[in-house]
């Protein structure tokens, strides 16, 4: 599969068949994430690998009701960020979950994105400390996003370019 195949089928898994993610898949799609450019070539990011179904069932709970997907998923990879490090960590954070969800397509997993930063799990609980009690993410790292990992529950086919989104390319001017 070429990279426009993988673009064209790639989607936000929500549903999973229960299968099982290999090992070795689990680590292409973090090397993916570890590859990633950053800015000055900083990397201010860390990873943590969740498998543990009762850590999934409690990260579950860190989006009101917009994580819940994650109690069928059979890996998470929870990725945070050194923000004293890089003024870019956000930047930086976002090109890691692209590639890793990239990765996971063109090996057959499915991925989704749960976004992290700036978002609640419970009223007045910000998610980022949610998370970071629960996997006791250190002070000065903040969470960007979780990305769940699990074997798709169903096919997708291929997105076609259509005139709706050709005309969100502007040449020269907007």
């Amino acid at each position: 599969m070429d990279l426009e195949q993988i673009v064209q089928i790639r989607r936000s898994v929500r549903k999973y068949s229960g299968e099982n993610v290999s090992e070795e898949k689990i680590n292409l799609i973090l090397k993916a994430g570890l590859l990633a450019p950053s800015g000055k070539g900083i990397r201010p990011w860390e990873f943590i690998l969740v498998r543990n179904r009762e850590m999934l069932n409690l990260l579950a709970q860190c989006r009101k009701g917009q994580a819940a997907f994650l109690k069928n998923a059979d890996a998470a990879i929870v990725v945070v960020a050194d923000t004293h490090a890089s003024d870019t960590w956000v930047e930086d954070c976002a090109v890691v979950m692209a590639q890793m969800h990239l990765m996971a397509t063109s090996i057959g997993v499915g991925s989704c994105w749960v976004q992290g930063r700036l978002r609640d799990a419970a009223p007045g609980i910000p998610t980022g400390c949610y998370v970071a009690k629960l996997l006791g993410i250190p002070e000065n790292y903040a969470l960007e996003a979780i990305l769940s990992l699990g074997v798709p529950g169903a096919e997708f086919l291929p997105r076609e370019l259509g005139d709706a989104l050709l005309k969100k390319v502007h040449r020269e001017v907007f």
